[in-house]
């Protein structure tokens, strides 16, 4: 009779080991895409916040240069996509897309002195310059929180685990490459 129940206390003292590994790979997990979920919603807000400087950005540069239309409109064209994406992927394409027209706003506005020189452009660039830094900054947490998460889905045996509860690999917010060159100045 001793000897059944010592075989029964190792098989349940057995089960409970397996169980809290389980259960706390699962919980670590969970952990993890809250914390990607969360970057995510960091990063919604900072390019939110960059979405709503530039519809005063652009009624500063329209009243200098009202007829760079072609600028002023990708840029309210780019401000849109951004606000209405959903996921990583619409937001980062979005993201770049709205990057690229401010850049050509730039060189606009190079070709405007008293533009550069209003104390409300001043203002409203360094506020934007400042939102960027945001932006650089909430991404690299959202890709920190990517990674840590990515990294404990696919080792073993979390592996196992993640694919039995459907925990799905989460994408990086991605630059796009040509944003990594140097870009050309002339003069």
């Amino acid at each position: 009779m001793s000897k059944k129940l010592g075989i029964v206390v190792a098989i349940v003292a057995v089960i409970l080991v397996i169980a809290m590994l389980i259960g706390g790979s699962y919980n670590g997990l969970v952990t993890l895409e809250e914390k990607v979920d969360k970057e995510f919603s960091n990063v919604s807000v900072m390019l939110e916040r960059r979405a709503d400087l530039i519809p005063n950005l652009v009624s500063t540069v329209k009243g200098y240069a009202s007829h760079e239309t072609e600028v002023i409109d990708s840029i309210t064209e780019a401000r849109t996509k951004l606000l209405n994406a959903s996921t990583i992927d619409e937001k980062a394409t979005a993201n770049n897309e709205l990057t690229n027209a401010l850049n050509a706003l730039m060189v606009v506005v190079e070709n405007y002195p008293d533009l550069k020189a209003s104390e409300n452009f001043i203002q409203l660039s360094d506020e934007l310059a400042g939102t960027e830094n945001r932006i650089s900054t909430a991404r690299r947490d959202y890709n920190d929180a990517v990674n840590a998460y990515n990294t404990k889905r696919k080792t073993f045996p979390t592996n196992i685990l993640a694919s039995m509860f459907n925990f799905e690999e989460k994408d990086y917010f991605e630059v796009e490459a040509s944003k990594t060159e140097v870009p050309e100045v002339e003069f």
